[in-house]
């Protein structure tokens, strides 16, 4: 940013443009700067990406570990941001856990490479305990003024964090709308003669083929466009083949559009260099019509599948929230669950595909309660018999909502129905016992009572930590919950 706009800002606004704990712009310069760039941009035709970037959990961070220790972990955050980033870029503290980046002349596609890094970075710092979530959106594709350029990155950010936390979302913009469902079909490749070869062989079958000469004007498709496959030349001038297929798996919002690399090299290196990318087949050429038509026709049928499950999974995750709207006490309490869930799963060395269900789990396991009347939910006093018995059947109800994912959630489907078991069979829906609750299952049960008793409730305030810890370890020895996983709770609490 030019020096003349600082001197500026400090001149009209009577106070320095930088916040004083991380060293970074302050937000008001922050917003001075953004509407000075699109005036900038509308005047010279030029993009650019705006990136806001929050610490995960940060709130239960400071509170655990105290306001030095979050405000040293902000300034290191702050330093890996500035060593991320051009010179040309700008950086600031937009608000309390927030950063806000604005990225020159550079779309959300290429926006994904910074701030990855950046969040990459952050993750080795602290070793998997701190980390970031970020959301991006680009001018002017996104939007044309600030205040609308700010809701689409907070928008993806906030996608960002639904979808698991410590990753890079960009805003998914409205997609141009077809009339019909024909399976539409990117080709991409430097040389004319060979686009015109595969539309040959894929019109007569119904595609509608989109063709692209190179990685840039795929690129820029793919962001206008709902695709069902894309068929990629490997060598080309400029962004190869390789590349495209990265940032294309690196977004949440194309990873699942199934990549075929179309290439002459045949050697393994080139394949593993594509695997590596993230390809998802490999044709060699020049194509055999044969193997080219049975291959689209697969992935295609994998990709609308593919999408039919994604839809029904974002409409669980807002379930899950609306659920938490419903009930004022309870609200975080789903996030703070996963959070803890998977901290402890890693701890305990759980493998990477239950990990990733208890994040789920965490997120779904209380989605039954949608069918429970507010007015259960929040009473102030004791539940009565009939109460406590809806209550008790939201487990069930949550996993019949669930059903319909239920080979992609897996073990998430467990945590759902089984989170309010016990080890001595005293538990509901099921009345499992011992082994038959799975590990997963059990962590998911000790850190929902945890968080129920630590926060407050319509009939309670929420409880000191020690008596919360009492509490549960009078139900271990009373063998309804598990030892080994309150003390590991316990280690990573106090920690």
């Amino acid at each position: 940013m030019e020096q003349h706009l600082n001197i500026d800002y400090e001149k009209e606004i009577g106070v320095s443009f930088t916040d004083n704990l991380t060293g970074l712009f302050n937000n008001g310069f922050f917003q001075l700067s953004l509407e000075r760039e699109i005036q900038r941009s509308q005047r010279h035709g030029e993009m650019f990406s705006l990136a806001l970037i929050d610490i995960d959990s940060f709130a239960r961070y400071n509170k655990v570990q105290g306001f030095v220790k979050a405000d040293r972990i902000l300034k290191k955050i702050a330093g890996l941001i500035m060593s991320n980033i051009r010179q040309v870029d700008m950086a600031a503290r937009y608000s309390g856990d927030v950063f806000a980046l604005i990225l020159l002349r550079t779309d959300t596609q290429a926006a994904l490479l910074p701030t990855e890094r950046i969040r990459q970075a952050v993750e080795k710092m602290s070793e998997g305990e701190t980390t970031i979530s970020t959301g991006l959106a680009s001018y002017p594709n996104d939007a044309k003024q600030a205040e609308g350029l700010i809701k689409k990155a907070q928008e993806a950010l906030k996608k960002a964090k639904i979808r698991g936390k410590n990753r890079v979302h960009f805003f998914e913009k409205e997609r141009i709308a077809t009339s019909d469902t024909t399976p539409r079909i990117l080709v991409v490749d430097d040389e004319p003669r060979n686009l015109k070869l595969m539309e040959a062989m894929l019109l007569p079958l119904h595609y509608r083929v989109i063709k692209a000469s190179n990685g840039e004007d795929a690129l820029s498709v793919v962001e206008k466009m709902d695709l069902d496959l894309i068929l990629m030349d490997v060598m080309m001038p400029g962004m190869d083949g390789y590349e495209v297929c990265r940032r294309l798996k690196g977004s949440e919002s194309t990873r699942l559009i199934p990549v075929v690399m179309v290439t002459a090299l045949d050697d393994t290196e080139s394949k593993v260099k594509g695997i590596k990318a993230g390809a998802d087949d490999f044709i060699t050429k020049p194509p055999n019509k044969t193997e080219l038509l049975a291959r689209t026709k697969s992935l295609i049928n994998v990709k609308r599948l593919n999408d039919t499950l994604t839809s029904i999974e974002d409409v669980l995750f807002s379930l899950a929230k609306a659920v938490e709207a419903k009930d004022s006490y309870t609200q975080g309490h789903t996030e703070r669950v996963a959070d803890l869930a998977v901290s402890l799963g890693k701890k305990m060395s759980l493998g990477e595909n239950e990990i990733a269900a208890l994040r789920i789990g965490g997120v779904l396991h209380d989605i039954g309660k949608i069918g429970v009347s507010e007015e259960i939910l929040n009473k102030p006093g004791p539940l009565n018999r009939e109460e406590r018995r809806i209550i008790e059947h939201h487990p069930d109800i949550g996993h019949k909502i669930c059903e319909p994912l239920e080979k992609t959630l897996g073990p998430a489907m467990d945590m759902i129905r089984h989170h309010h078991e016990k080890l001595d069979g005293s538990g509901y829906p099921d009345g499992l016992k011992k082994e038959e609750i799975s590990k997963a299952a059990r962590i998911m049960a000790v850190v929902d009572i945890y968080d129920a008793l630590v926060t407050d409730r319509p009939y309670r305030k929420g409880m000191a930590k020690k008596k919360a810890w009492d509490i549960l370890n009078q139900e271990a020895e009373q063998g309804k919950i598990d030892k080994e996983i309150i003390d590991c709770l316990a280690e990573i609490v106090n920690r």
